[in-house]
């Protein structure tokens, strides 16, 4: 019966672009495969794909194949390095970025179809804040909000936070500090958001780590290689191993929560 556990959930988002979400989604899945997890890698930043490009693999369709009916979800899967699976976005399509709220509920939906081949899903959520990056992240159980040391990280951060609090009860957030130049710089951004967050919202943020500034992960995205399969003992790389093992630990859900989510068929079973 082990296929009718939960599945783990993790969107990663950010608000801002450029701050790493995607580098992030490839490696954390990377290194929760090496923990053993059958993870799938959802690209949802459905108009301007990035995760095939960065890991340099041709994909044979992408999801605006899946919500036009044309092939399913299984069919359009990647296999990636380490064995993980990847579902690829179209890129450079208007009517992706436009999809209506029955669209992405039926993309959400779809995943079902899938849950026995996996452990953990990993959403790799576009900048911004847009119905799509909401719809996504509130249909995950676990939302990681990574930010950079720059003004506008730290304010988008705090936009999409609030944005999620105010509107839809969401209330948990883990914070992952990313390019950092030392441990305490990681902290002290972590804390610059809770500054804000404390004053003005009712929410409970859990800081989970820094990953270094590390000229390897740019030499491995030339390469269009995950670094920590290119630089396995990089510092950036030993810092995803050591997120991935928080992660493993993060409590798996237990009951539906009354709105669209991933694999809610496979909660309501169990």
């Amino acid at each position: 019966m082990a296929n009718s556990s939960p599945v783990q959930v993790i969107a990663v988002t950010g608000g801002k672009g450029g701050v790493g979400k995607s580098n992030v989604s490839i490696n954390l899945s990377l290194a929760l495969a090496d923990l053993g997890r059958k993870v799938t890698l959802l690209d949802a930043d459905l108009g301007l794909a990035n995760i095939d490009v960065l890991l340099g693999i041709t994909a044979k369709g992408n999801i605006s194949d899946v919500i036009s009916g044309d092939l399913s979800l299984r069919d359009i899967l990647v296999e990636g390095p380490k064995g993980i699976k990847i579902v690829p976005a179209a890129s450079g399509t208007q009517k992706m970025v436009a999809l209506n709220h029955l669209e992405h509920a039926g993309l959400i939906n779809a995943f079902s179809e899938l849950s026995q081949d996996l452990d953990v899903l990993i959403v790799d959520t576009a900048a911004g804040i847009s119905d799509g990056v909401v719809s996504f992240v509130r249909a995950a159980q676990e939302v990681l909000v990574v930010v950079t040391d720059e003004p506008t990280s730290i304010t988008d951060a705090y936009a999409l936070i609030k944005l999620l609090n105010r509107d839809y009860d969401m209330y948990r957030f883990r914070v992952l500090a990313n390019m950092v130049r030392s441990p305490e710089e990681g902290r002290h951004l972590f804390s610059k958001l809770t500054s804000v967050t404390e004053r003005f919202l009712d929410v409970a943020l859990q800081y989970v780590g820094s990953v270094p500034y590390d000229e390897n992960v740019r030499k491995a995205v030339q390469r269009q290689r995950p670094v920590l399969e290119a630089y396995p003992r990089a510092k950036a790389s030993i810092a995803f191993k050591q997120l991935a093992q928080k992660a493993d630990s993060w409590p798996l859900p237990s009951t539906p929560r009354g709105h669209l989510e991933f694999f809610v068929e496979r909660l309501v079973q169990a």
